[in-house]
């Protein structure tokens, strides 16, 4: 086992995709010679070259179409965004050119592409920076969309991102670049990128969370089994489309209870998804309404307290999951 961080998961997955496959290339802001905005693509640029390590302007819609473009010729690229906040430059190419084309063509034109880069809250970057876009993109058929937590997801989904016929939008999240995972040295097993993973067993009640949310469902579901003696299942949904409904509906047949946990608004989310769907699925087998936890309605504040005011975190798991289980 090896212990490395999800920056150098991501770097790793990236060369080792390229080395395999000359269609690969990067493509961005400061990608090359700066080695990513987050140092993501550190050393890619001396390996590859500036031809497939390719610095472009600030014109997000620009090279995102150059990228759609080489996919559909059958290039595979990889487009990094410094967040997916500024992606909204470029949300034309990627819904209505990424997403729709194999459809619209009958299924002669694929689209090869990942694009991937910083979504969700970073902390006190204010709100055209702090956004989680994960239910934009999974409401969008055409599209598969992930949002690893840990490295060894990281590394797994990517080189599988890299792979696919079809564009994939790679949900990463700032405050877990430099967080530190096992990770087999030489990983021969990919993560699916259709299953959610349960990460911790539970009776009482069902939280499921993606990306750093996982974090807050991990330490929420300790205190509440450590303090309070009530046993959280928590899942990591993974990927966001397509959801993985079987492993969510098994679990709230067996506890009667979930909770959501995300970043992103309450309004349309993935929260939202779930619900129906457990309603839709499980209704019967229900001890409470389902619940969620998302980040409030407002766009992020740049204040750190008005900020940690908005966002879920654990604290706020524990609150609601011991509200529920008092229902």
């Amino acid at each position: 086992m090896n212990d490395i961080t999800v920056r150098t998961a991501l770097r790793d997955a990236m060369a080792e995709e390229m080395r395999a496959n000359p269609n690969v290339f990067l493509l961005g802001e400061e990608v090359a010679s700066y080695n990513g905005a987050y140092k993501i693509s550190q050393g890619l640029l001396e390996e590859f070259g500036a031809t497939r390590v390719i610095d472009t302007p600030i014109t997000e819609h620009g090279f995102t179409g150059i990228g759609v473009g080489a996919a559909m010729a059958g290039l595979r690229p990889i487009i990094e965004f410094m967040t997916f906040n500024f992606a909204m430059q470029a949300i034309d190419h990627i819904v209505n050119s990424a997403a729709k084309t194999l459809y619209m063509s009958g299924g002669k034109i694929n689209c090869p592409i990942v694009f991937r880069g910083a979504n969700g809250i970073p902390g006190s970057v204010a709100a055209q920076h702090s956004h989680c876009f994960a239910s934009w993109y999974a409401h969008c058929p055409g599209l598969k969309v992930v949002a690893p937590y840990s490295a060894l997801e990281a590394k797994g989904l990517l080189k599988l991102a890299i792979r696919d016929d079809n564009p994939v939008v790679f949900l990463e999240h700032e405050m877990l670049y430099g967080k530190r995972f096992e990770i087999q040295t030489s990983p021969t097993e990919l993560v699916a990128l259709d299953k959610a993973v349960i990460l911790r067993s539970g009776t009482d009640i069902t939280i499921t969370s993606f990306s750093i949310s996982v974090q807050y469902a991990l330490d929420a579901a300790d205190v509440l089994y450590d303090k309070y003696g009530i046993s959280a299942e928590v899942i990591n949904l993974i990927t966001l489309r397509p959801i993985d409904k079987e492993t969510i509906i098994e679990s709230v047949k067996k506890t009667g209870r979930i909770l959501n946990v995300e970043e992103g608004w309450m309004s349309c989310g993935i929260g939202s998804e779930i619900t129906a769907l457990v309603i839709e699925n499980a209704f019967d087998y229900l001890d409470c309404e389902p619940m969620r936890l998302s980040s409030a309605e407002v766009p992020v504040p740049y204040s750190k307290s008005l900020e940690c005011l908005a966002q879920a975190n654990s604290e706020k798991v524990v609150i609601l999951s011991r509200s529920m289980l008092q229902k």
